[in-house]
C-alpha cells in the first residue's frame, strides 16, 4: 500500500488534513505540537467505475483499493539539528512514498504562526535539506572506501556516483526533488531513505474567505514549486464536512462550491504523482479495484491479485470498463466478440477490466 507523509510547519493544518481524509481521529489545535505521534490513516479510494460495476454483476462484496497517509507533528527551523520534534520527524517520514507540503496561506488570530505559503515552503525545504546533507555526508565515505575494495561492482559505481552528486547538489541547498537526476540516480539513492528524493506535492490551506482566489493562490505557489502538483483546498471546512453524515455532507460542499469534497480530490493527485493506475475485476461474488505502476505488463499486474497469476500467466481477458457497462453483462460481452485476449507484452490501461488465465 503506498504511503503519503504530510509535512508542514505547526499549525498548516495537517492534522485537519488527516480528519477530513479519515473523517476524524487526529487532534487539530491551535497550538505547535499538538500532534507528537503520528497518525496513521487507511481510506478507500473512492471509484465510480467500480461502484458501476458491482451494480451491474450484483456484487455480494465490494472491495476498493485503499491508500495510507501519515500526519506527522509540525516541522519547525532547526529540526535538522533537533530543534522541535527534531529526529522523531524526521525518522517519522523517512520510508513515506511521496511527502505531501501542507503550507498554509489562511490568516487567524487565534492560530499563531505565519500564513505565507512560501516561507513555510522554504523553512520545510531547507530543512529536508539539510537532513538528507547530514545523512549523504556521514554515508559517502564508507560508501567510497567499499568501492575502492570492490571497484568493479556495477551497483558499487552507481551508487558512489549518485551520492557524490547528491553530495554536490544538497551542499548548494539543493533538494533532490528540484534536481535532474536520471531515474538510475534516484534507483541508486533509495536505499539511504533521503527525504528529498521522493515525489511531491503540495496541499494548500486556504481560508473560507480565499475560496474564490484558491486557482489564482495555487497558480502563485506552483510557480515556486515547479513540476508538483498544488491542490487549493479550505482543510477546516473539509474536516467539519467530514464529520456529517454522507447525505448532509454532500449538501454543505456543493452549497460552498467545493464539489466532491477533498478525499477524491487527494486521491486523485497522490496516485497520479506515483503514476498509479487502477485495473478492475468483477463479478457476482466480488468487484474490486486494483492498482498497479503505469507502464506495468499484464503479468505483472496478474501478480498483484496472487503471486501464482504472475508466476503461471497465460493470457488476460479485457475490455474496457465503459464498454462493459454498455453491453451489460462479462458473459453479452462475451457473447458479440468484444472480450480481447492478450498476451504477456500487453500493456494495462487504467479502467481496464480483466480476468486472467493461469496455469502452476
Amino acid at each position: 500500500m503506498e504511503r503519503f507523509g504530510f509535512v508542514g510547519l505547526p499549525n498548516a493544518g495537517k492534522s485537519s488534513l488527516f480528519n477530513a481524509l479519515a473523517g476524524g481521529g487526529a487532534l487539530a489545535a491551535p497550538y505547535a505540537f499538538a500532534t507528537t505521534d503520528p497518525n496513521v490513516g487507511v481510506v478507500k479510494v473512492p471509484d465510480h467505475r467500480l461502484d458501476a460495476l458491482a451494480k451491474m454483476s450484483a456484487s455480494q462484496k465490494v472491495v476498493n483499493s485503499t491508500t495510507e497517509f501519515v500526519d506527522i507533528g509540525g516541522l519547525v527551523e532547526g529540526a535538522s539539528q533537533g530543534e522541535g520534534l527534531g529526529n522523531k520527524f524526521l525518522a517519522g517520514i523517512r520510508e513515506v512514498d511521496a511527502l505531501v507540503f501542507v503550507l498554509r496561506s489562511f490568516d487567524d488570530e487565534d492560530v499563531p504562526g505565519p500564513s505565507d505559503p512560501l516561507e513555510h515552503l522554504r523553512i520545510v525545504e531547507i530543512e529536508l535539506t539539510l537532513a538528507d546533507l547530514e545523512s549523504v555526508e556521514s554515508r559517502i565515505d564508507r560508501r567510497r572506501k567499499a568501492l575502492r575494495t570492490d571497484p568493479r561492482d556495477p551497483d558499487l559505481v552507481a551508487e558512489v556516483d549518485a551520492l557524490e552528486v547528491a553530495l554536490s547538489l544538497l551542499s548548494d541547498g539543493t533538494p533532490l526533488f528540484r534536481a535532474e537526476l536520471s531515474d538510475a540516480q534516484r534507483v541508486a539513492l533509495r536505499e539511504h531513505f533521503l527525504l528529498t528524493n521522493k515525489p511531491v506535492m503540495a496541499v494548500l490551506n486556504i481560508g473560507e474567505d480565499q475560496l474564490e482566489q484558491a486557482n489564482d493562490l495555487a497558480s502563485e505557489l506552483g510557480g515556486a514549486l515547479p513540476g508538483a502538483e498544488v491542490l487549493p483546498l479550505s482543510v477546516q471546512l473539509e474536516a467539519e464536512a467530514a464529520l456529517l453524515p454522507s447525505d448532509e455532507r454532500s449538501e454543505m460542499l456543493e452549497g460552498l462550491g467545493l464539489g466532491e469534497g477533498a478525499l477524491p480530490l487527494f486521491v486523485r493527485a497522490a496516485h497520479g504523482l506515483l503514476g498509479l493506475r487502477t485495473f478492475l475485476t468483477t463479478g457476482e461474488k466480488e468487484s474490486r479495484a486494483w492498482t498497479f505502476k503505469d507502464g506495468w505488463k499484464a503479468p505483472q499486474c496478474a501478480g498483484r491479485i496472487h503471486t501464482d497469476f504472475e508466476r503461471g500467466f497465460i493470457r488476460a481477458e479485457i475490455i474496457e470498463h465503459d464498454l462493459l457497462l454498455e453491453l451489460g453483462s462479462w458473459s453479452a460481452a462475451r457473447d458479440v466478440g468484444r472480450l480481447r485476449l492478450e498476451g504477456k507484452d500487453y500493456m494495462m490501461q487504467d479502467g481496464d477490466v480483466v480476468e486472467f488465465r493461469f496455469n502452476v
